[in-house]
């Protein structure tokens, strides 16, 4: 029981906004469109076969845009919100079928969920390492 309320915890400190200054706001949003961006080339070249990566660059700035708009509302909004928003993005970037175009986004938000995790284990576990 004491594993959920860690979970709980964990939770509730990543949703909750930090101030910051408009330089911080736009360089979030710049590493979070790269990601998504980066994420969304691997979905698409997963599902699709060869696709140009300039077009994965139009696709990012909308789930990232979506996370750092409403990062103050229930996460499960978030995610549905974001969610919809990546699958309208891929369907009028890849200019796809809408039975592809969701497969794409399901790979898409797959991909980052395994990514996220990635680099936050490796941030935690860099952080306990001695100096």
């Amino acid at each position: 029981m004491s594993f959920l309320r860690s979970i709980d915890a964990l939770a509730v400190q990543q949703v909750t906004p930090t101030a910051g200054g408009p330089l911080a706001l736009v360089g979030t949003f710049v590493l979070l469109s790269l990601l998504f961006a980066l994420t969304a080339h691997v979905a698409a070249r997963y599902v699709l076969g060869d696709v140009p990566y300039s077009r994965a660059l139009f696709v990012g700035p909308v789930p990232a845009a979506v996370t750092l708009l409403l990062q103050q509302y229930p996460t499960w909004a978030m995610i549905l919100v974001g969610v919809i928003g990546d699958f309208l993005a891929i369907r009028f970037v890849y200019r796809v079928r809408a039975a592809v175009g969701a497969l794409v986004t399901v790979v898409h938000y797959a991909v980052t969920v395994i990514l996220s995790l990635i680099v936050f284990f490796l941030i935690v576990t860099l952080s306990t390492a001695p100096l």
